[in-house]
């Protein structure tokens, strides 16, 4: 808006200014005509001078007059445009009064629907805490109507709340067992089934690759003689000549009524061959005497340690086996006058190395571990009847003597479960000493410790609660135990079979493996009439 007295005094200030020039302009014209015209001119000047200020106040006082008029226009301009403003201002604030009236009447409609929903809720509430104190009534009279029929149920049955509470978690506990049972025969029988197959396939393809002898060897050997003559001689005097031979070898000669043989008898095959080299160099040479015995039982214990070096060097080279310490070789030559059920150990700890060998070419784990470990498997049995431990103990200790390395030594102390397994080679030891040792014909047992080794299987299978009969058959190969149904269920029969398979690998000596059946038959019989 623009000021009214700022415009007047700009009037005003340019009146002033109008005169102000016309008073000079009027001096230096004075000034100017003194010098150049005459006094009477002078004084035409002077009304000159007058009728200018007299003109200039004139167009002043118009000037004046036109700027009042033009400000008064200016501030009615103003005053109009104001007036406007104002009224759309006015008119913006009455539509903001407008909405902030309707916005107070939705709030008040709003709090009135709030307070009656309180109102419900606070209704509601009262309702729920009635209901509350009702159900809270009802559900005690339900735990004393709960009291009273379990304790008539105690008095029927018998049993207290823990008991029969116990008894249902062991009927779950059965149940779940029953169910586990199944889940875990099944994934087994899946298991085998596969591994069977494969494993079947692995060992036949070995086994059909190796082809070696079985002969039980015996604990005589036959000596033939040229006459009966020989045989007078060889009994000597008195019988000083086969008392110094059997004492000398430490052998039984058998010399009866056979014709042209003499029979030694001796559980060590060492002492046998011995006692036969040292009595065929009696009958060649022809002199039989105590002081020649002793003599000759000499020369053929040297002869058979040569013998015995020979045999260790051809082992390992059937068993392409190769860079063994000569004293290990010795030891291994001694397997040929070793026996085990009837089995010579020497032939076995060959035919386990090959066996092993084969199996790991076909399983692709290391050859040479695997043939060397079979080969020394046994090699403690060379001494253990002169060292105090088991052969695999004995083993162990002259594999490390004589610098095998350590995954060779793990095979011969792991092959009879010793320690656990630690390597493929290990384990295809023992599978190859449990082939080699299971093979038919190749072991012996004699009639007691045959006849024995199954009454004591069918004894730990008796001795299990629940068992009515057990029978040992296959030649003690596998046990059919027959279980009383009304004792043991099927899930029980399950962990029986396990149990007994356990407790006979834990008691009992035997070669190969046992099977155990674990039956359990249900016979319901009715009679038609």
């Amino acid at each position: 808006m623009v000021n009214l007295n700022l415009i007047a005094s700009l009037n005003t200030g340019l009146a002033i200014g109008l005169i102000v020039l016309a008073l000079v302009l009027g001096l230096a014209g004075g000034y100017f005509a003194n010098g150049l015209i005459s006094k009477s001119k002078q004084d035409k000047s002077k009304m000159s001078a007058n009728q200018i200020v007299q003109k200039a106040l004139a167009e002043a006082g118009a000037v004046k007059k036109e700027a009042i008029l033009e400000a008064k226009e200016e501030v009615h301009k103003l005053k109009v445009e104001a007036d406007n403003e104002l009224r759309a201002r006015r008119a913006e604030v009455q539509k903001i009064e407008d909405r902030i009236l309707s916005r107070e009447e939705q709030i008040v409609s709003r709090e009135a629907v709030i307070t009656a929903k309180e109102t419900s809720l606070d209704k509601e509430k009262e309702n729920l805490e009635k209901q509350k104190e009702g159900v809270v009534a009802r559900l005690a009279e339900i735990d004393k109507i709960k009291d009273e029929e379990v304790s008539k149920l105690e008095k029927i049955s018998g049993l207290t709340k823990s008991e029969a509470k116990k008894q249902i978690v062991d009927e779950l506990v059965d149940s779940a067992k029953q169910d586990a049972v199944k889940f875990v025969k099944q994934i087994e029988e899946d298991a085998r089934a596969d591994a069977e197959k494969k494993a079947r396939d692995v060992i036949t393809n070995a086994v059909q690759r190796c082809s070696t002898d079985h002969s039980n060897e015996i604990t005589v050997s036959a000596v033939v003689v040229p006459s009966d003559e020989i045989k007078g001689r060889l009994i000597g005097r008195e019988g000083r000549n086969i008392r110094s031979i059997e004492a000398a070898t430490g052998v039984d000669l058998i010399i009866d009524d056979t014709p042209e043989t003499i029979t030694l008898s001796s559980f060590d095959p060492y002492r046998r061959e011995i006692a036969k080299m040292a009595i065929e160099k009696l009958i060649a040479d022809g002199r039989i005497n105590p002081n020649r015995i002793e003599e000759l039982v000499e020369r053929a214990k040297k002869e058979l340690d040569t013998e015995i070096k020979e045999i260790g060097e051809e082992a390992s080279f059937d068993a392409k086996v190769h860079g063994l310490n000569p004293e290990l070789i010795k030891h291994l030559g001694r397997l040929k006058f070793r026996t085990s059920y009837g089995q010579n150990v020497l032939r076995h700890s060959v035919e386990v190395s090959l066996l092993a060998g084969l199996l790991a070419t076909e399983l692709g784990a290391n050859e040479q571990i695997a043939r060397r470990g079979g080969l020394l498997h046994d090699i403690g049995k060379a001494t253990d009847h002169e060292v105090e431990g088991t052969h695999t103990q004995i083993g162990v200790e002259l594999a490390r003597k004589f610098k095998e390395s350590e995954a060779v030594v793990h095979c011969i102390e792991a092959h009879h479960f010793d320690v656990p397994f630690k390597s493929v080679e290990a384990i295809l030891v023992q599978v190859a000493d449990a082939i080699s040792s299971s093979r038919p014909g190749a072991r012996r047992e004699n009639i007691e410790g045959y006849v024995k080794r199954l009454r004591d299987l069918e004894d730990i299978c008796i001795a299990k609660k629940g068992v009515d009969k057990a029978y040992a058959i296959s030649a003690g190969r596998e046990v059919r135990v027959i279980v009383k149904p009304d004792q043991i269920s099927d899930a029980d029969a399950v962990f029986m079979a396990k149990e007994i398979a356990k407790e006979v690998e834990e008691k009992l000596q035997y070669p190969g493996e046992i099977k155990v059946n674990v039956i359990r038959e249900t016979r319901v019989v009715e009679t038609a009439r």
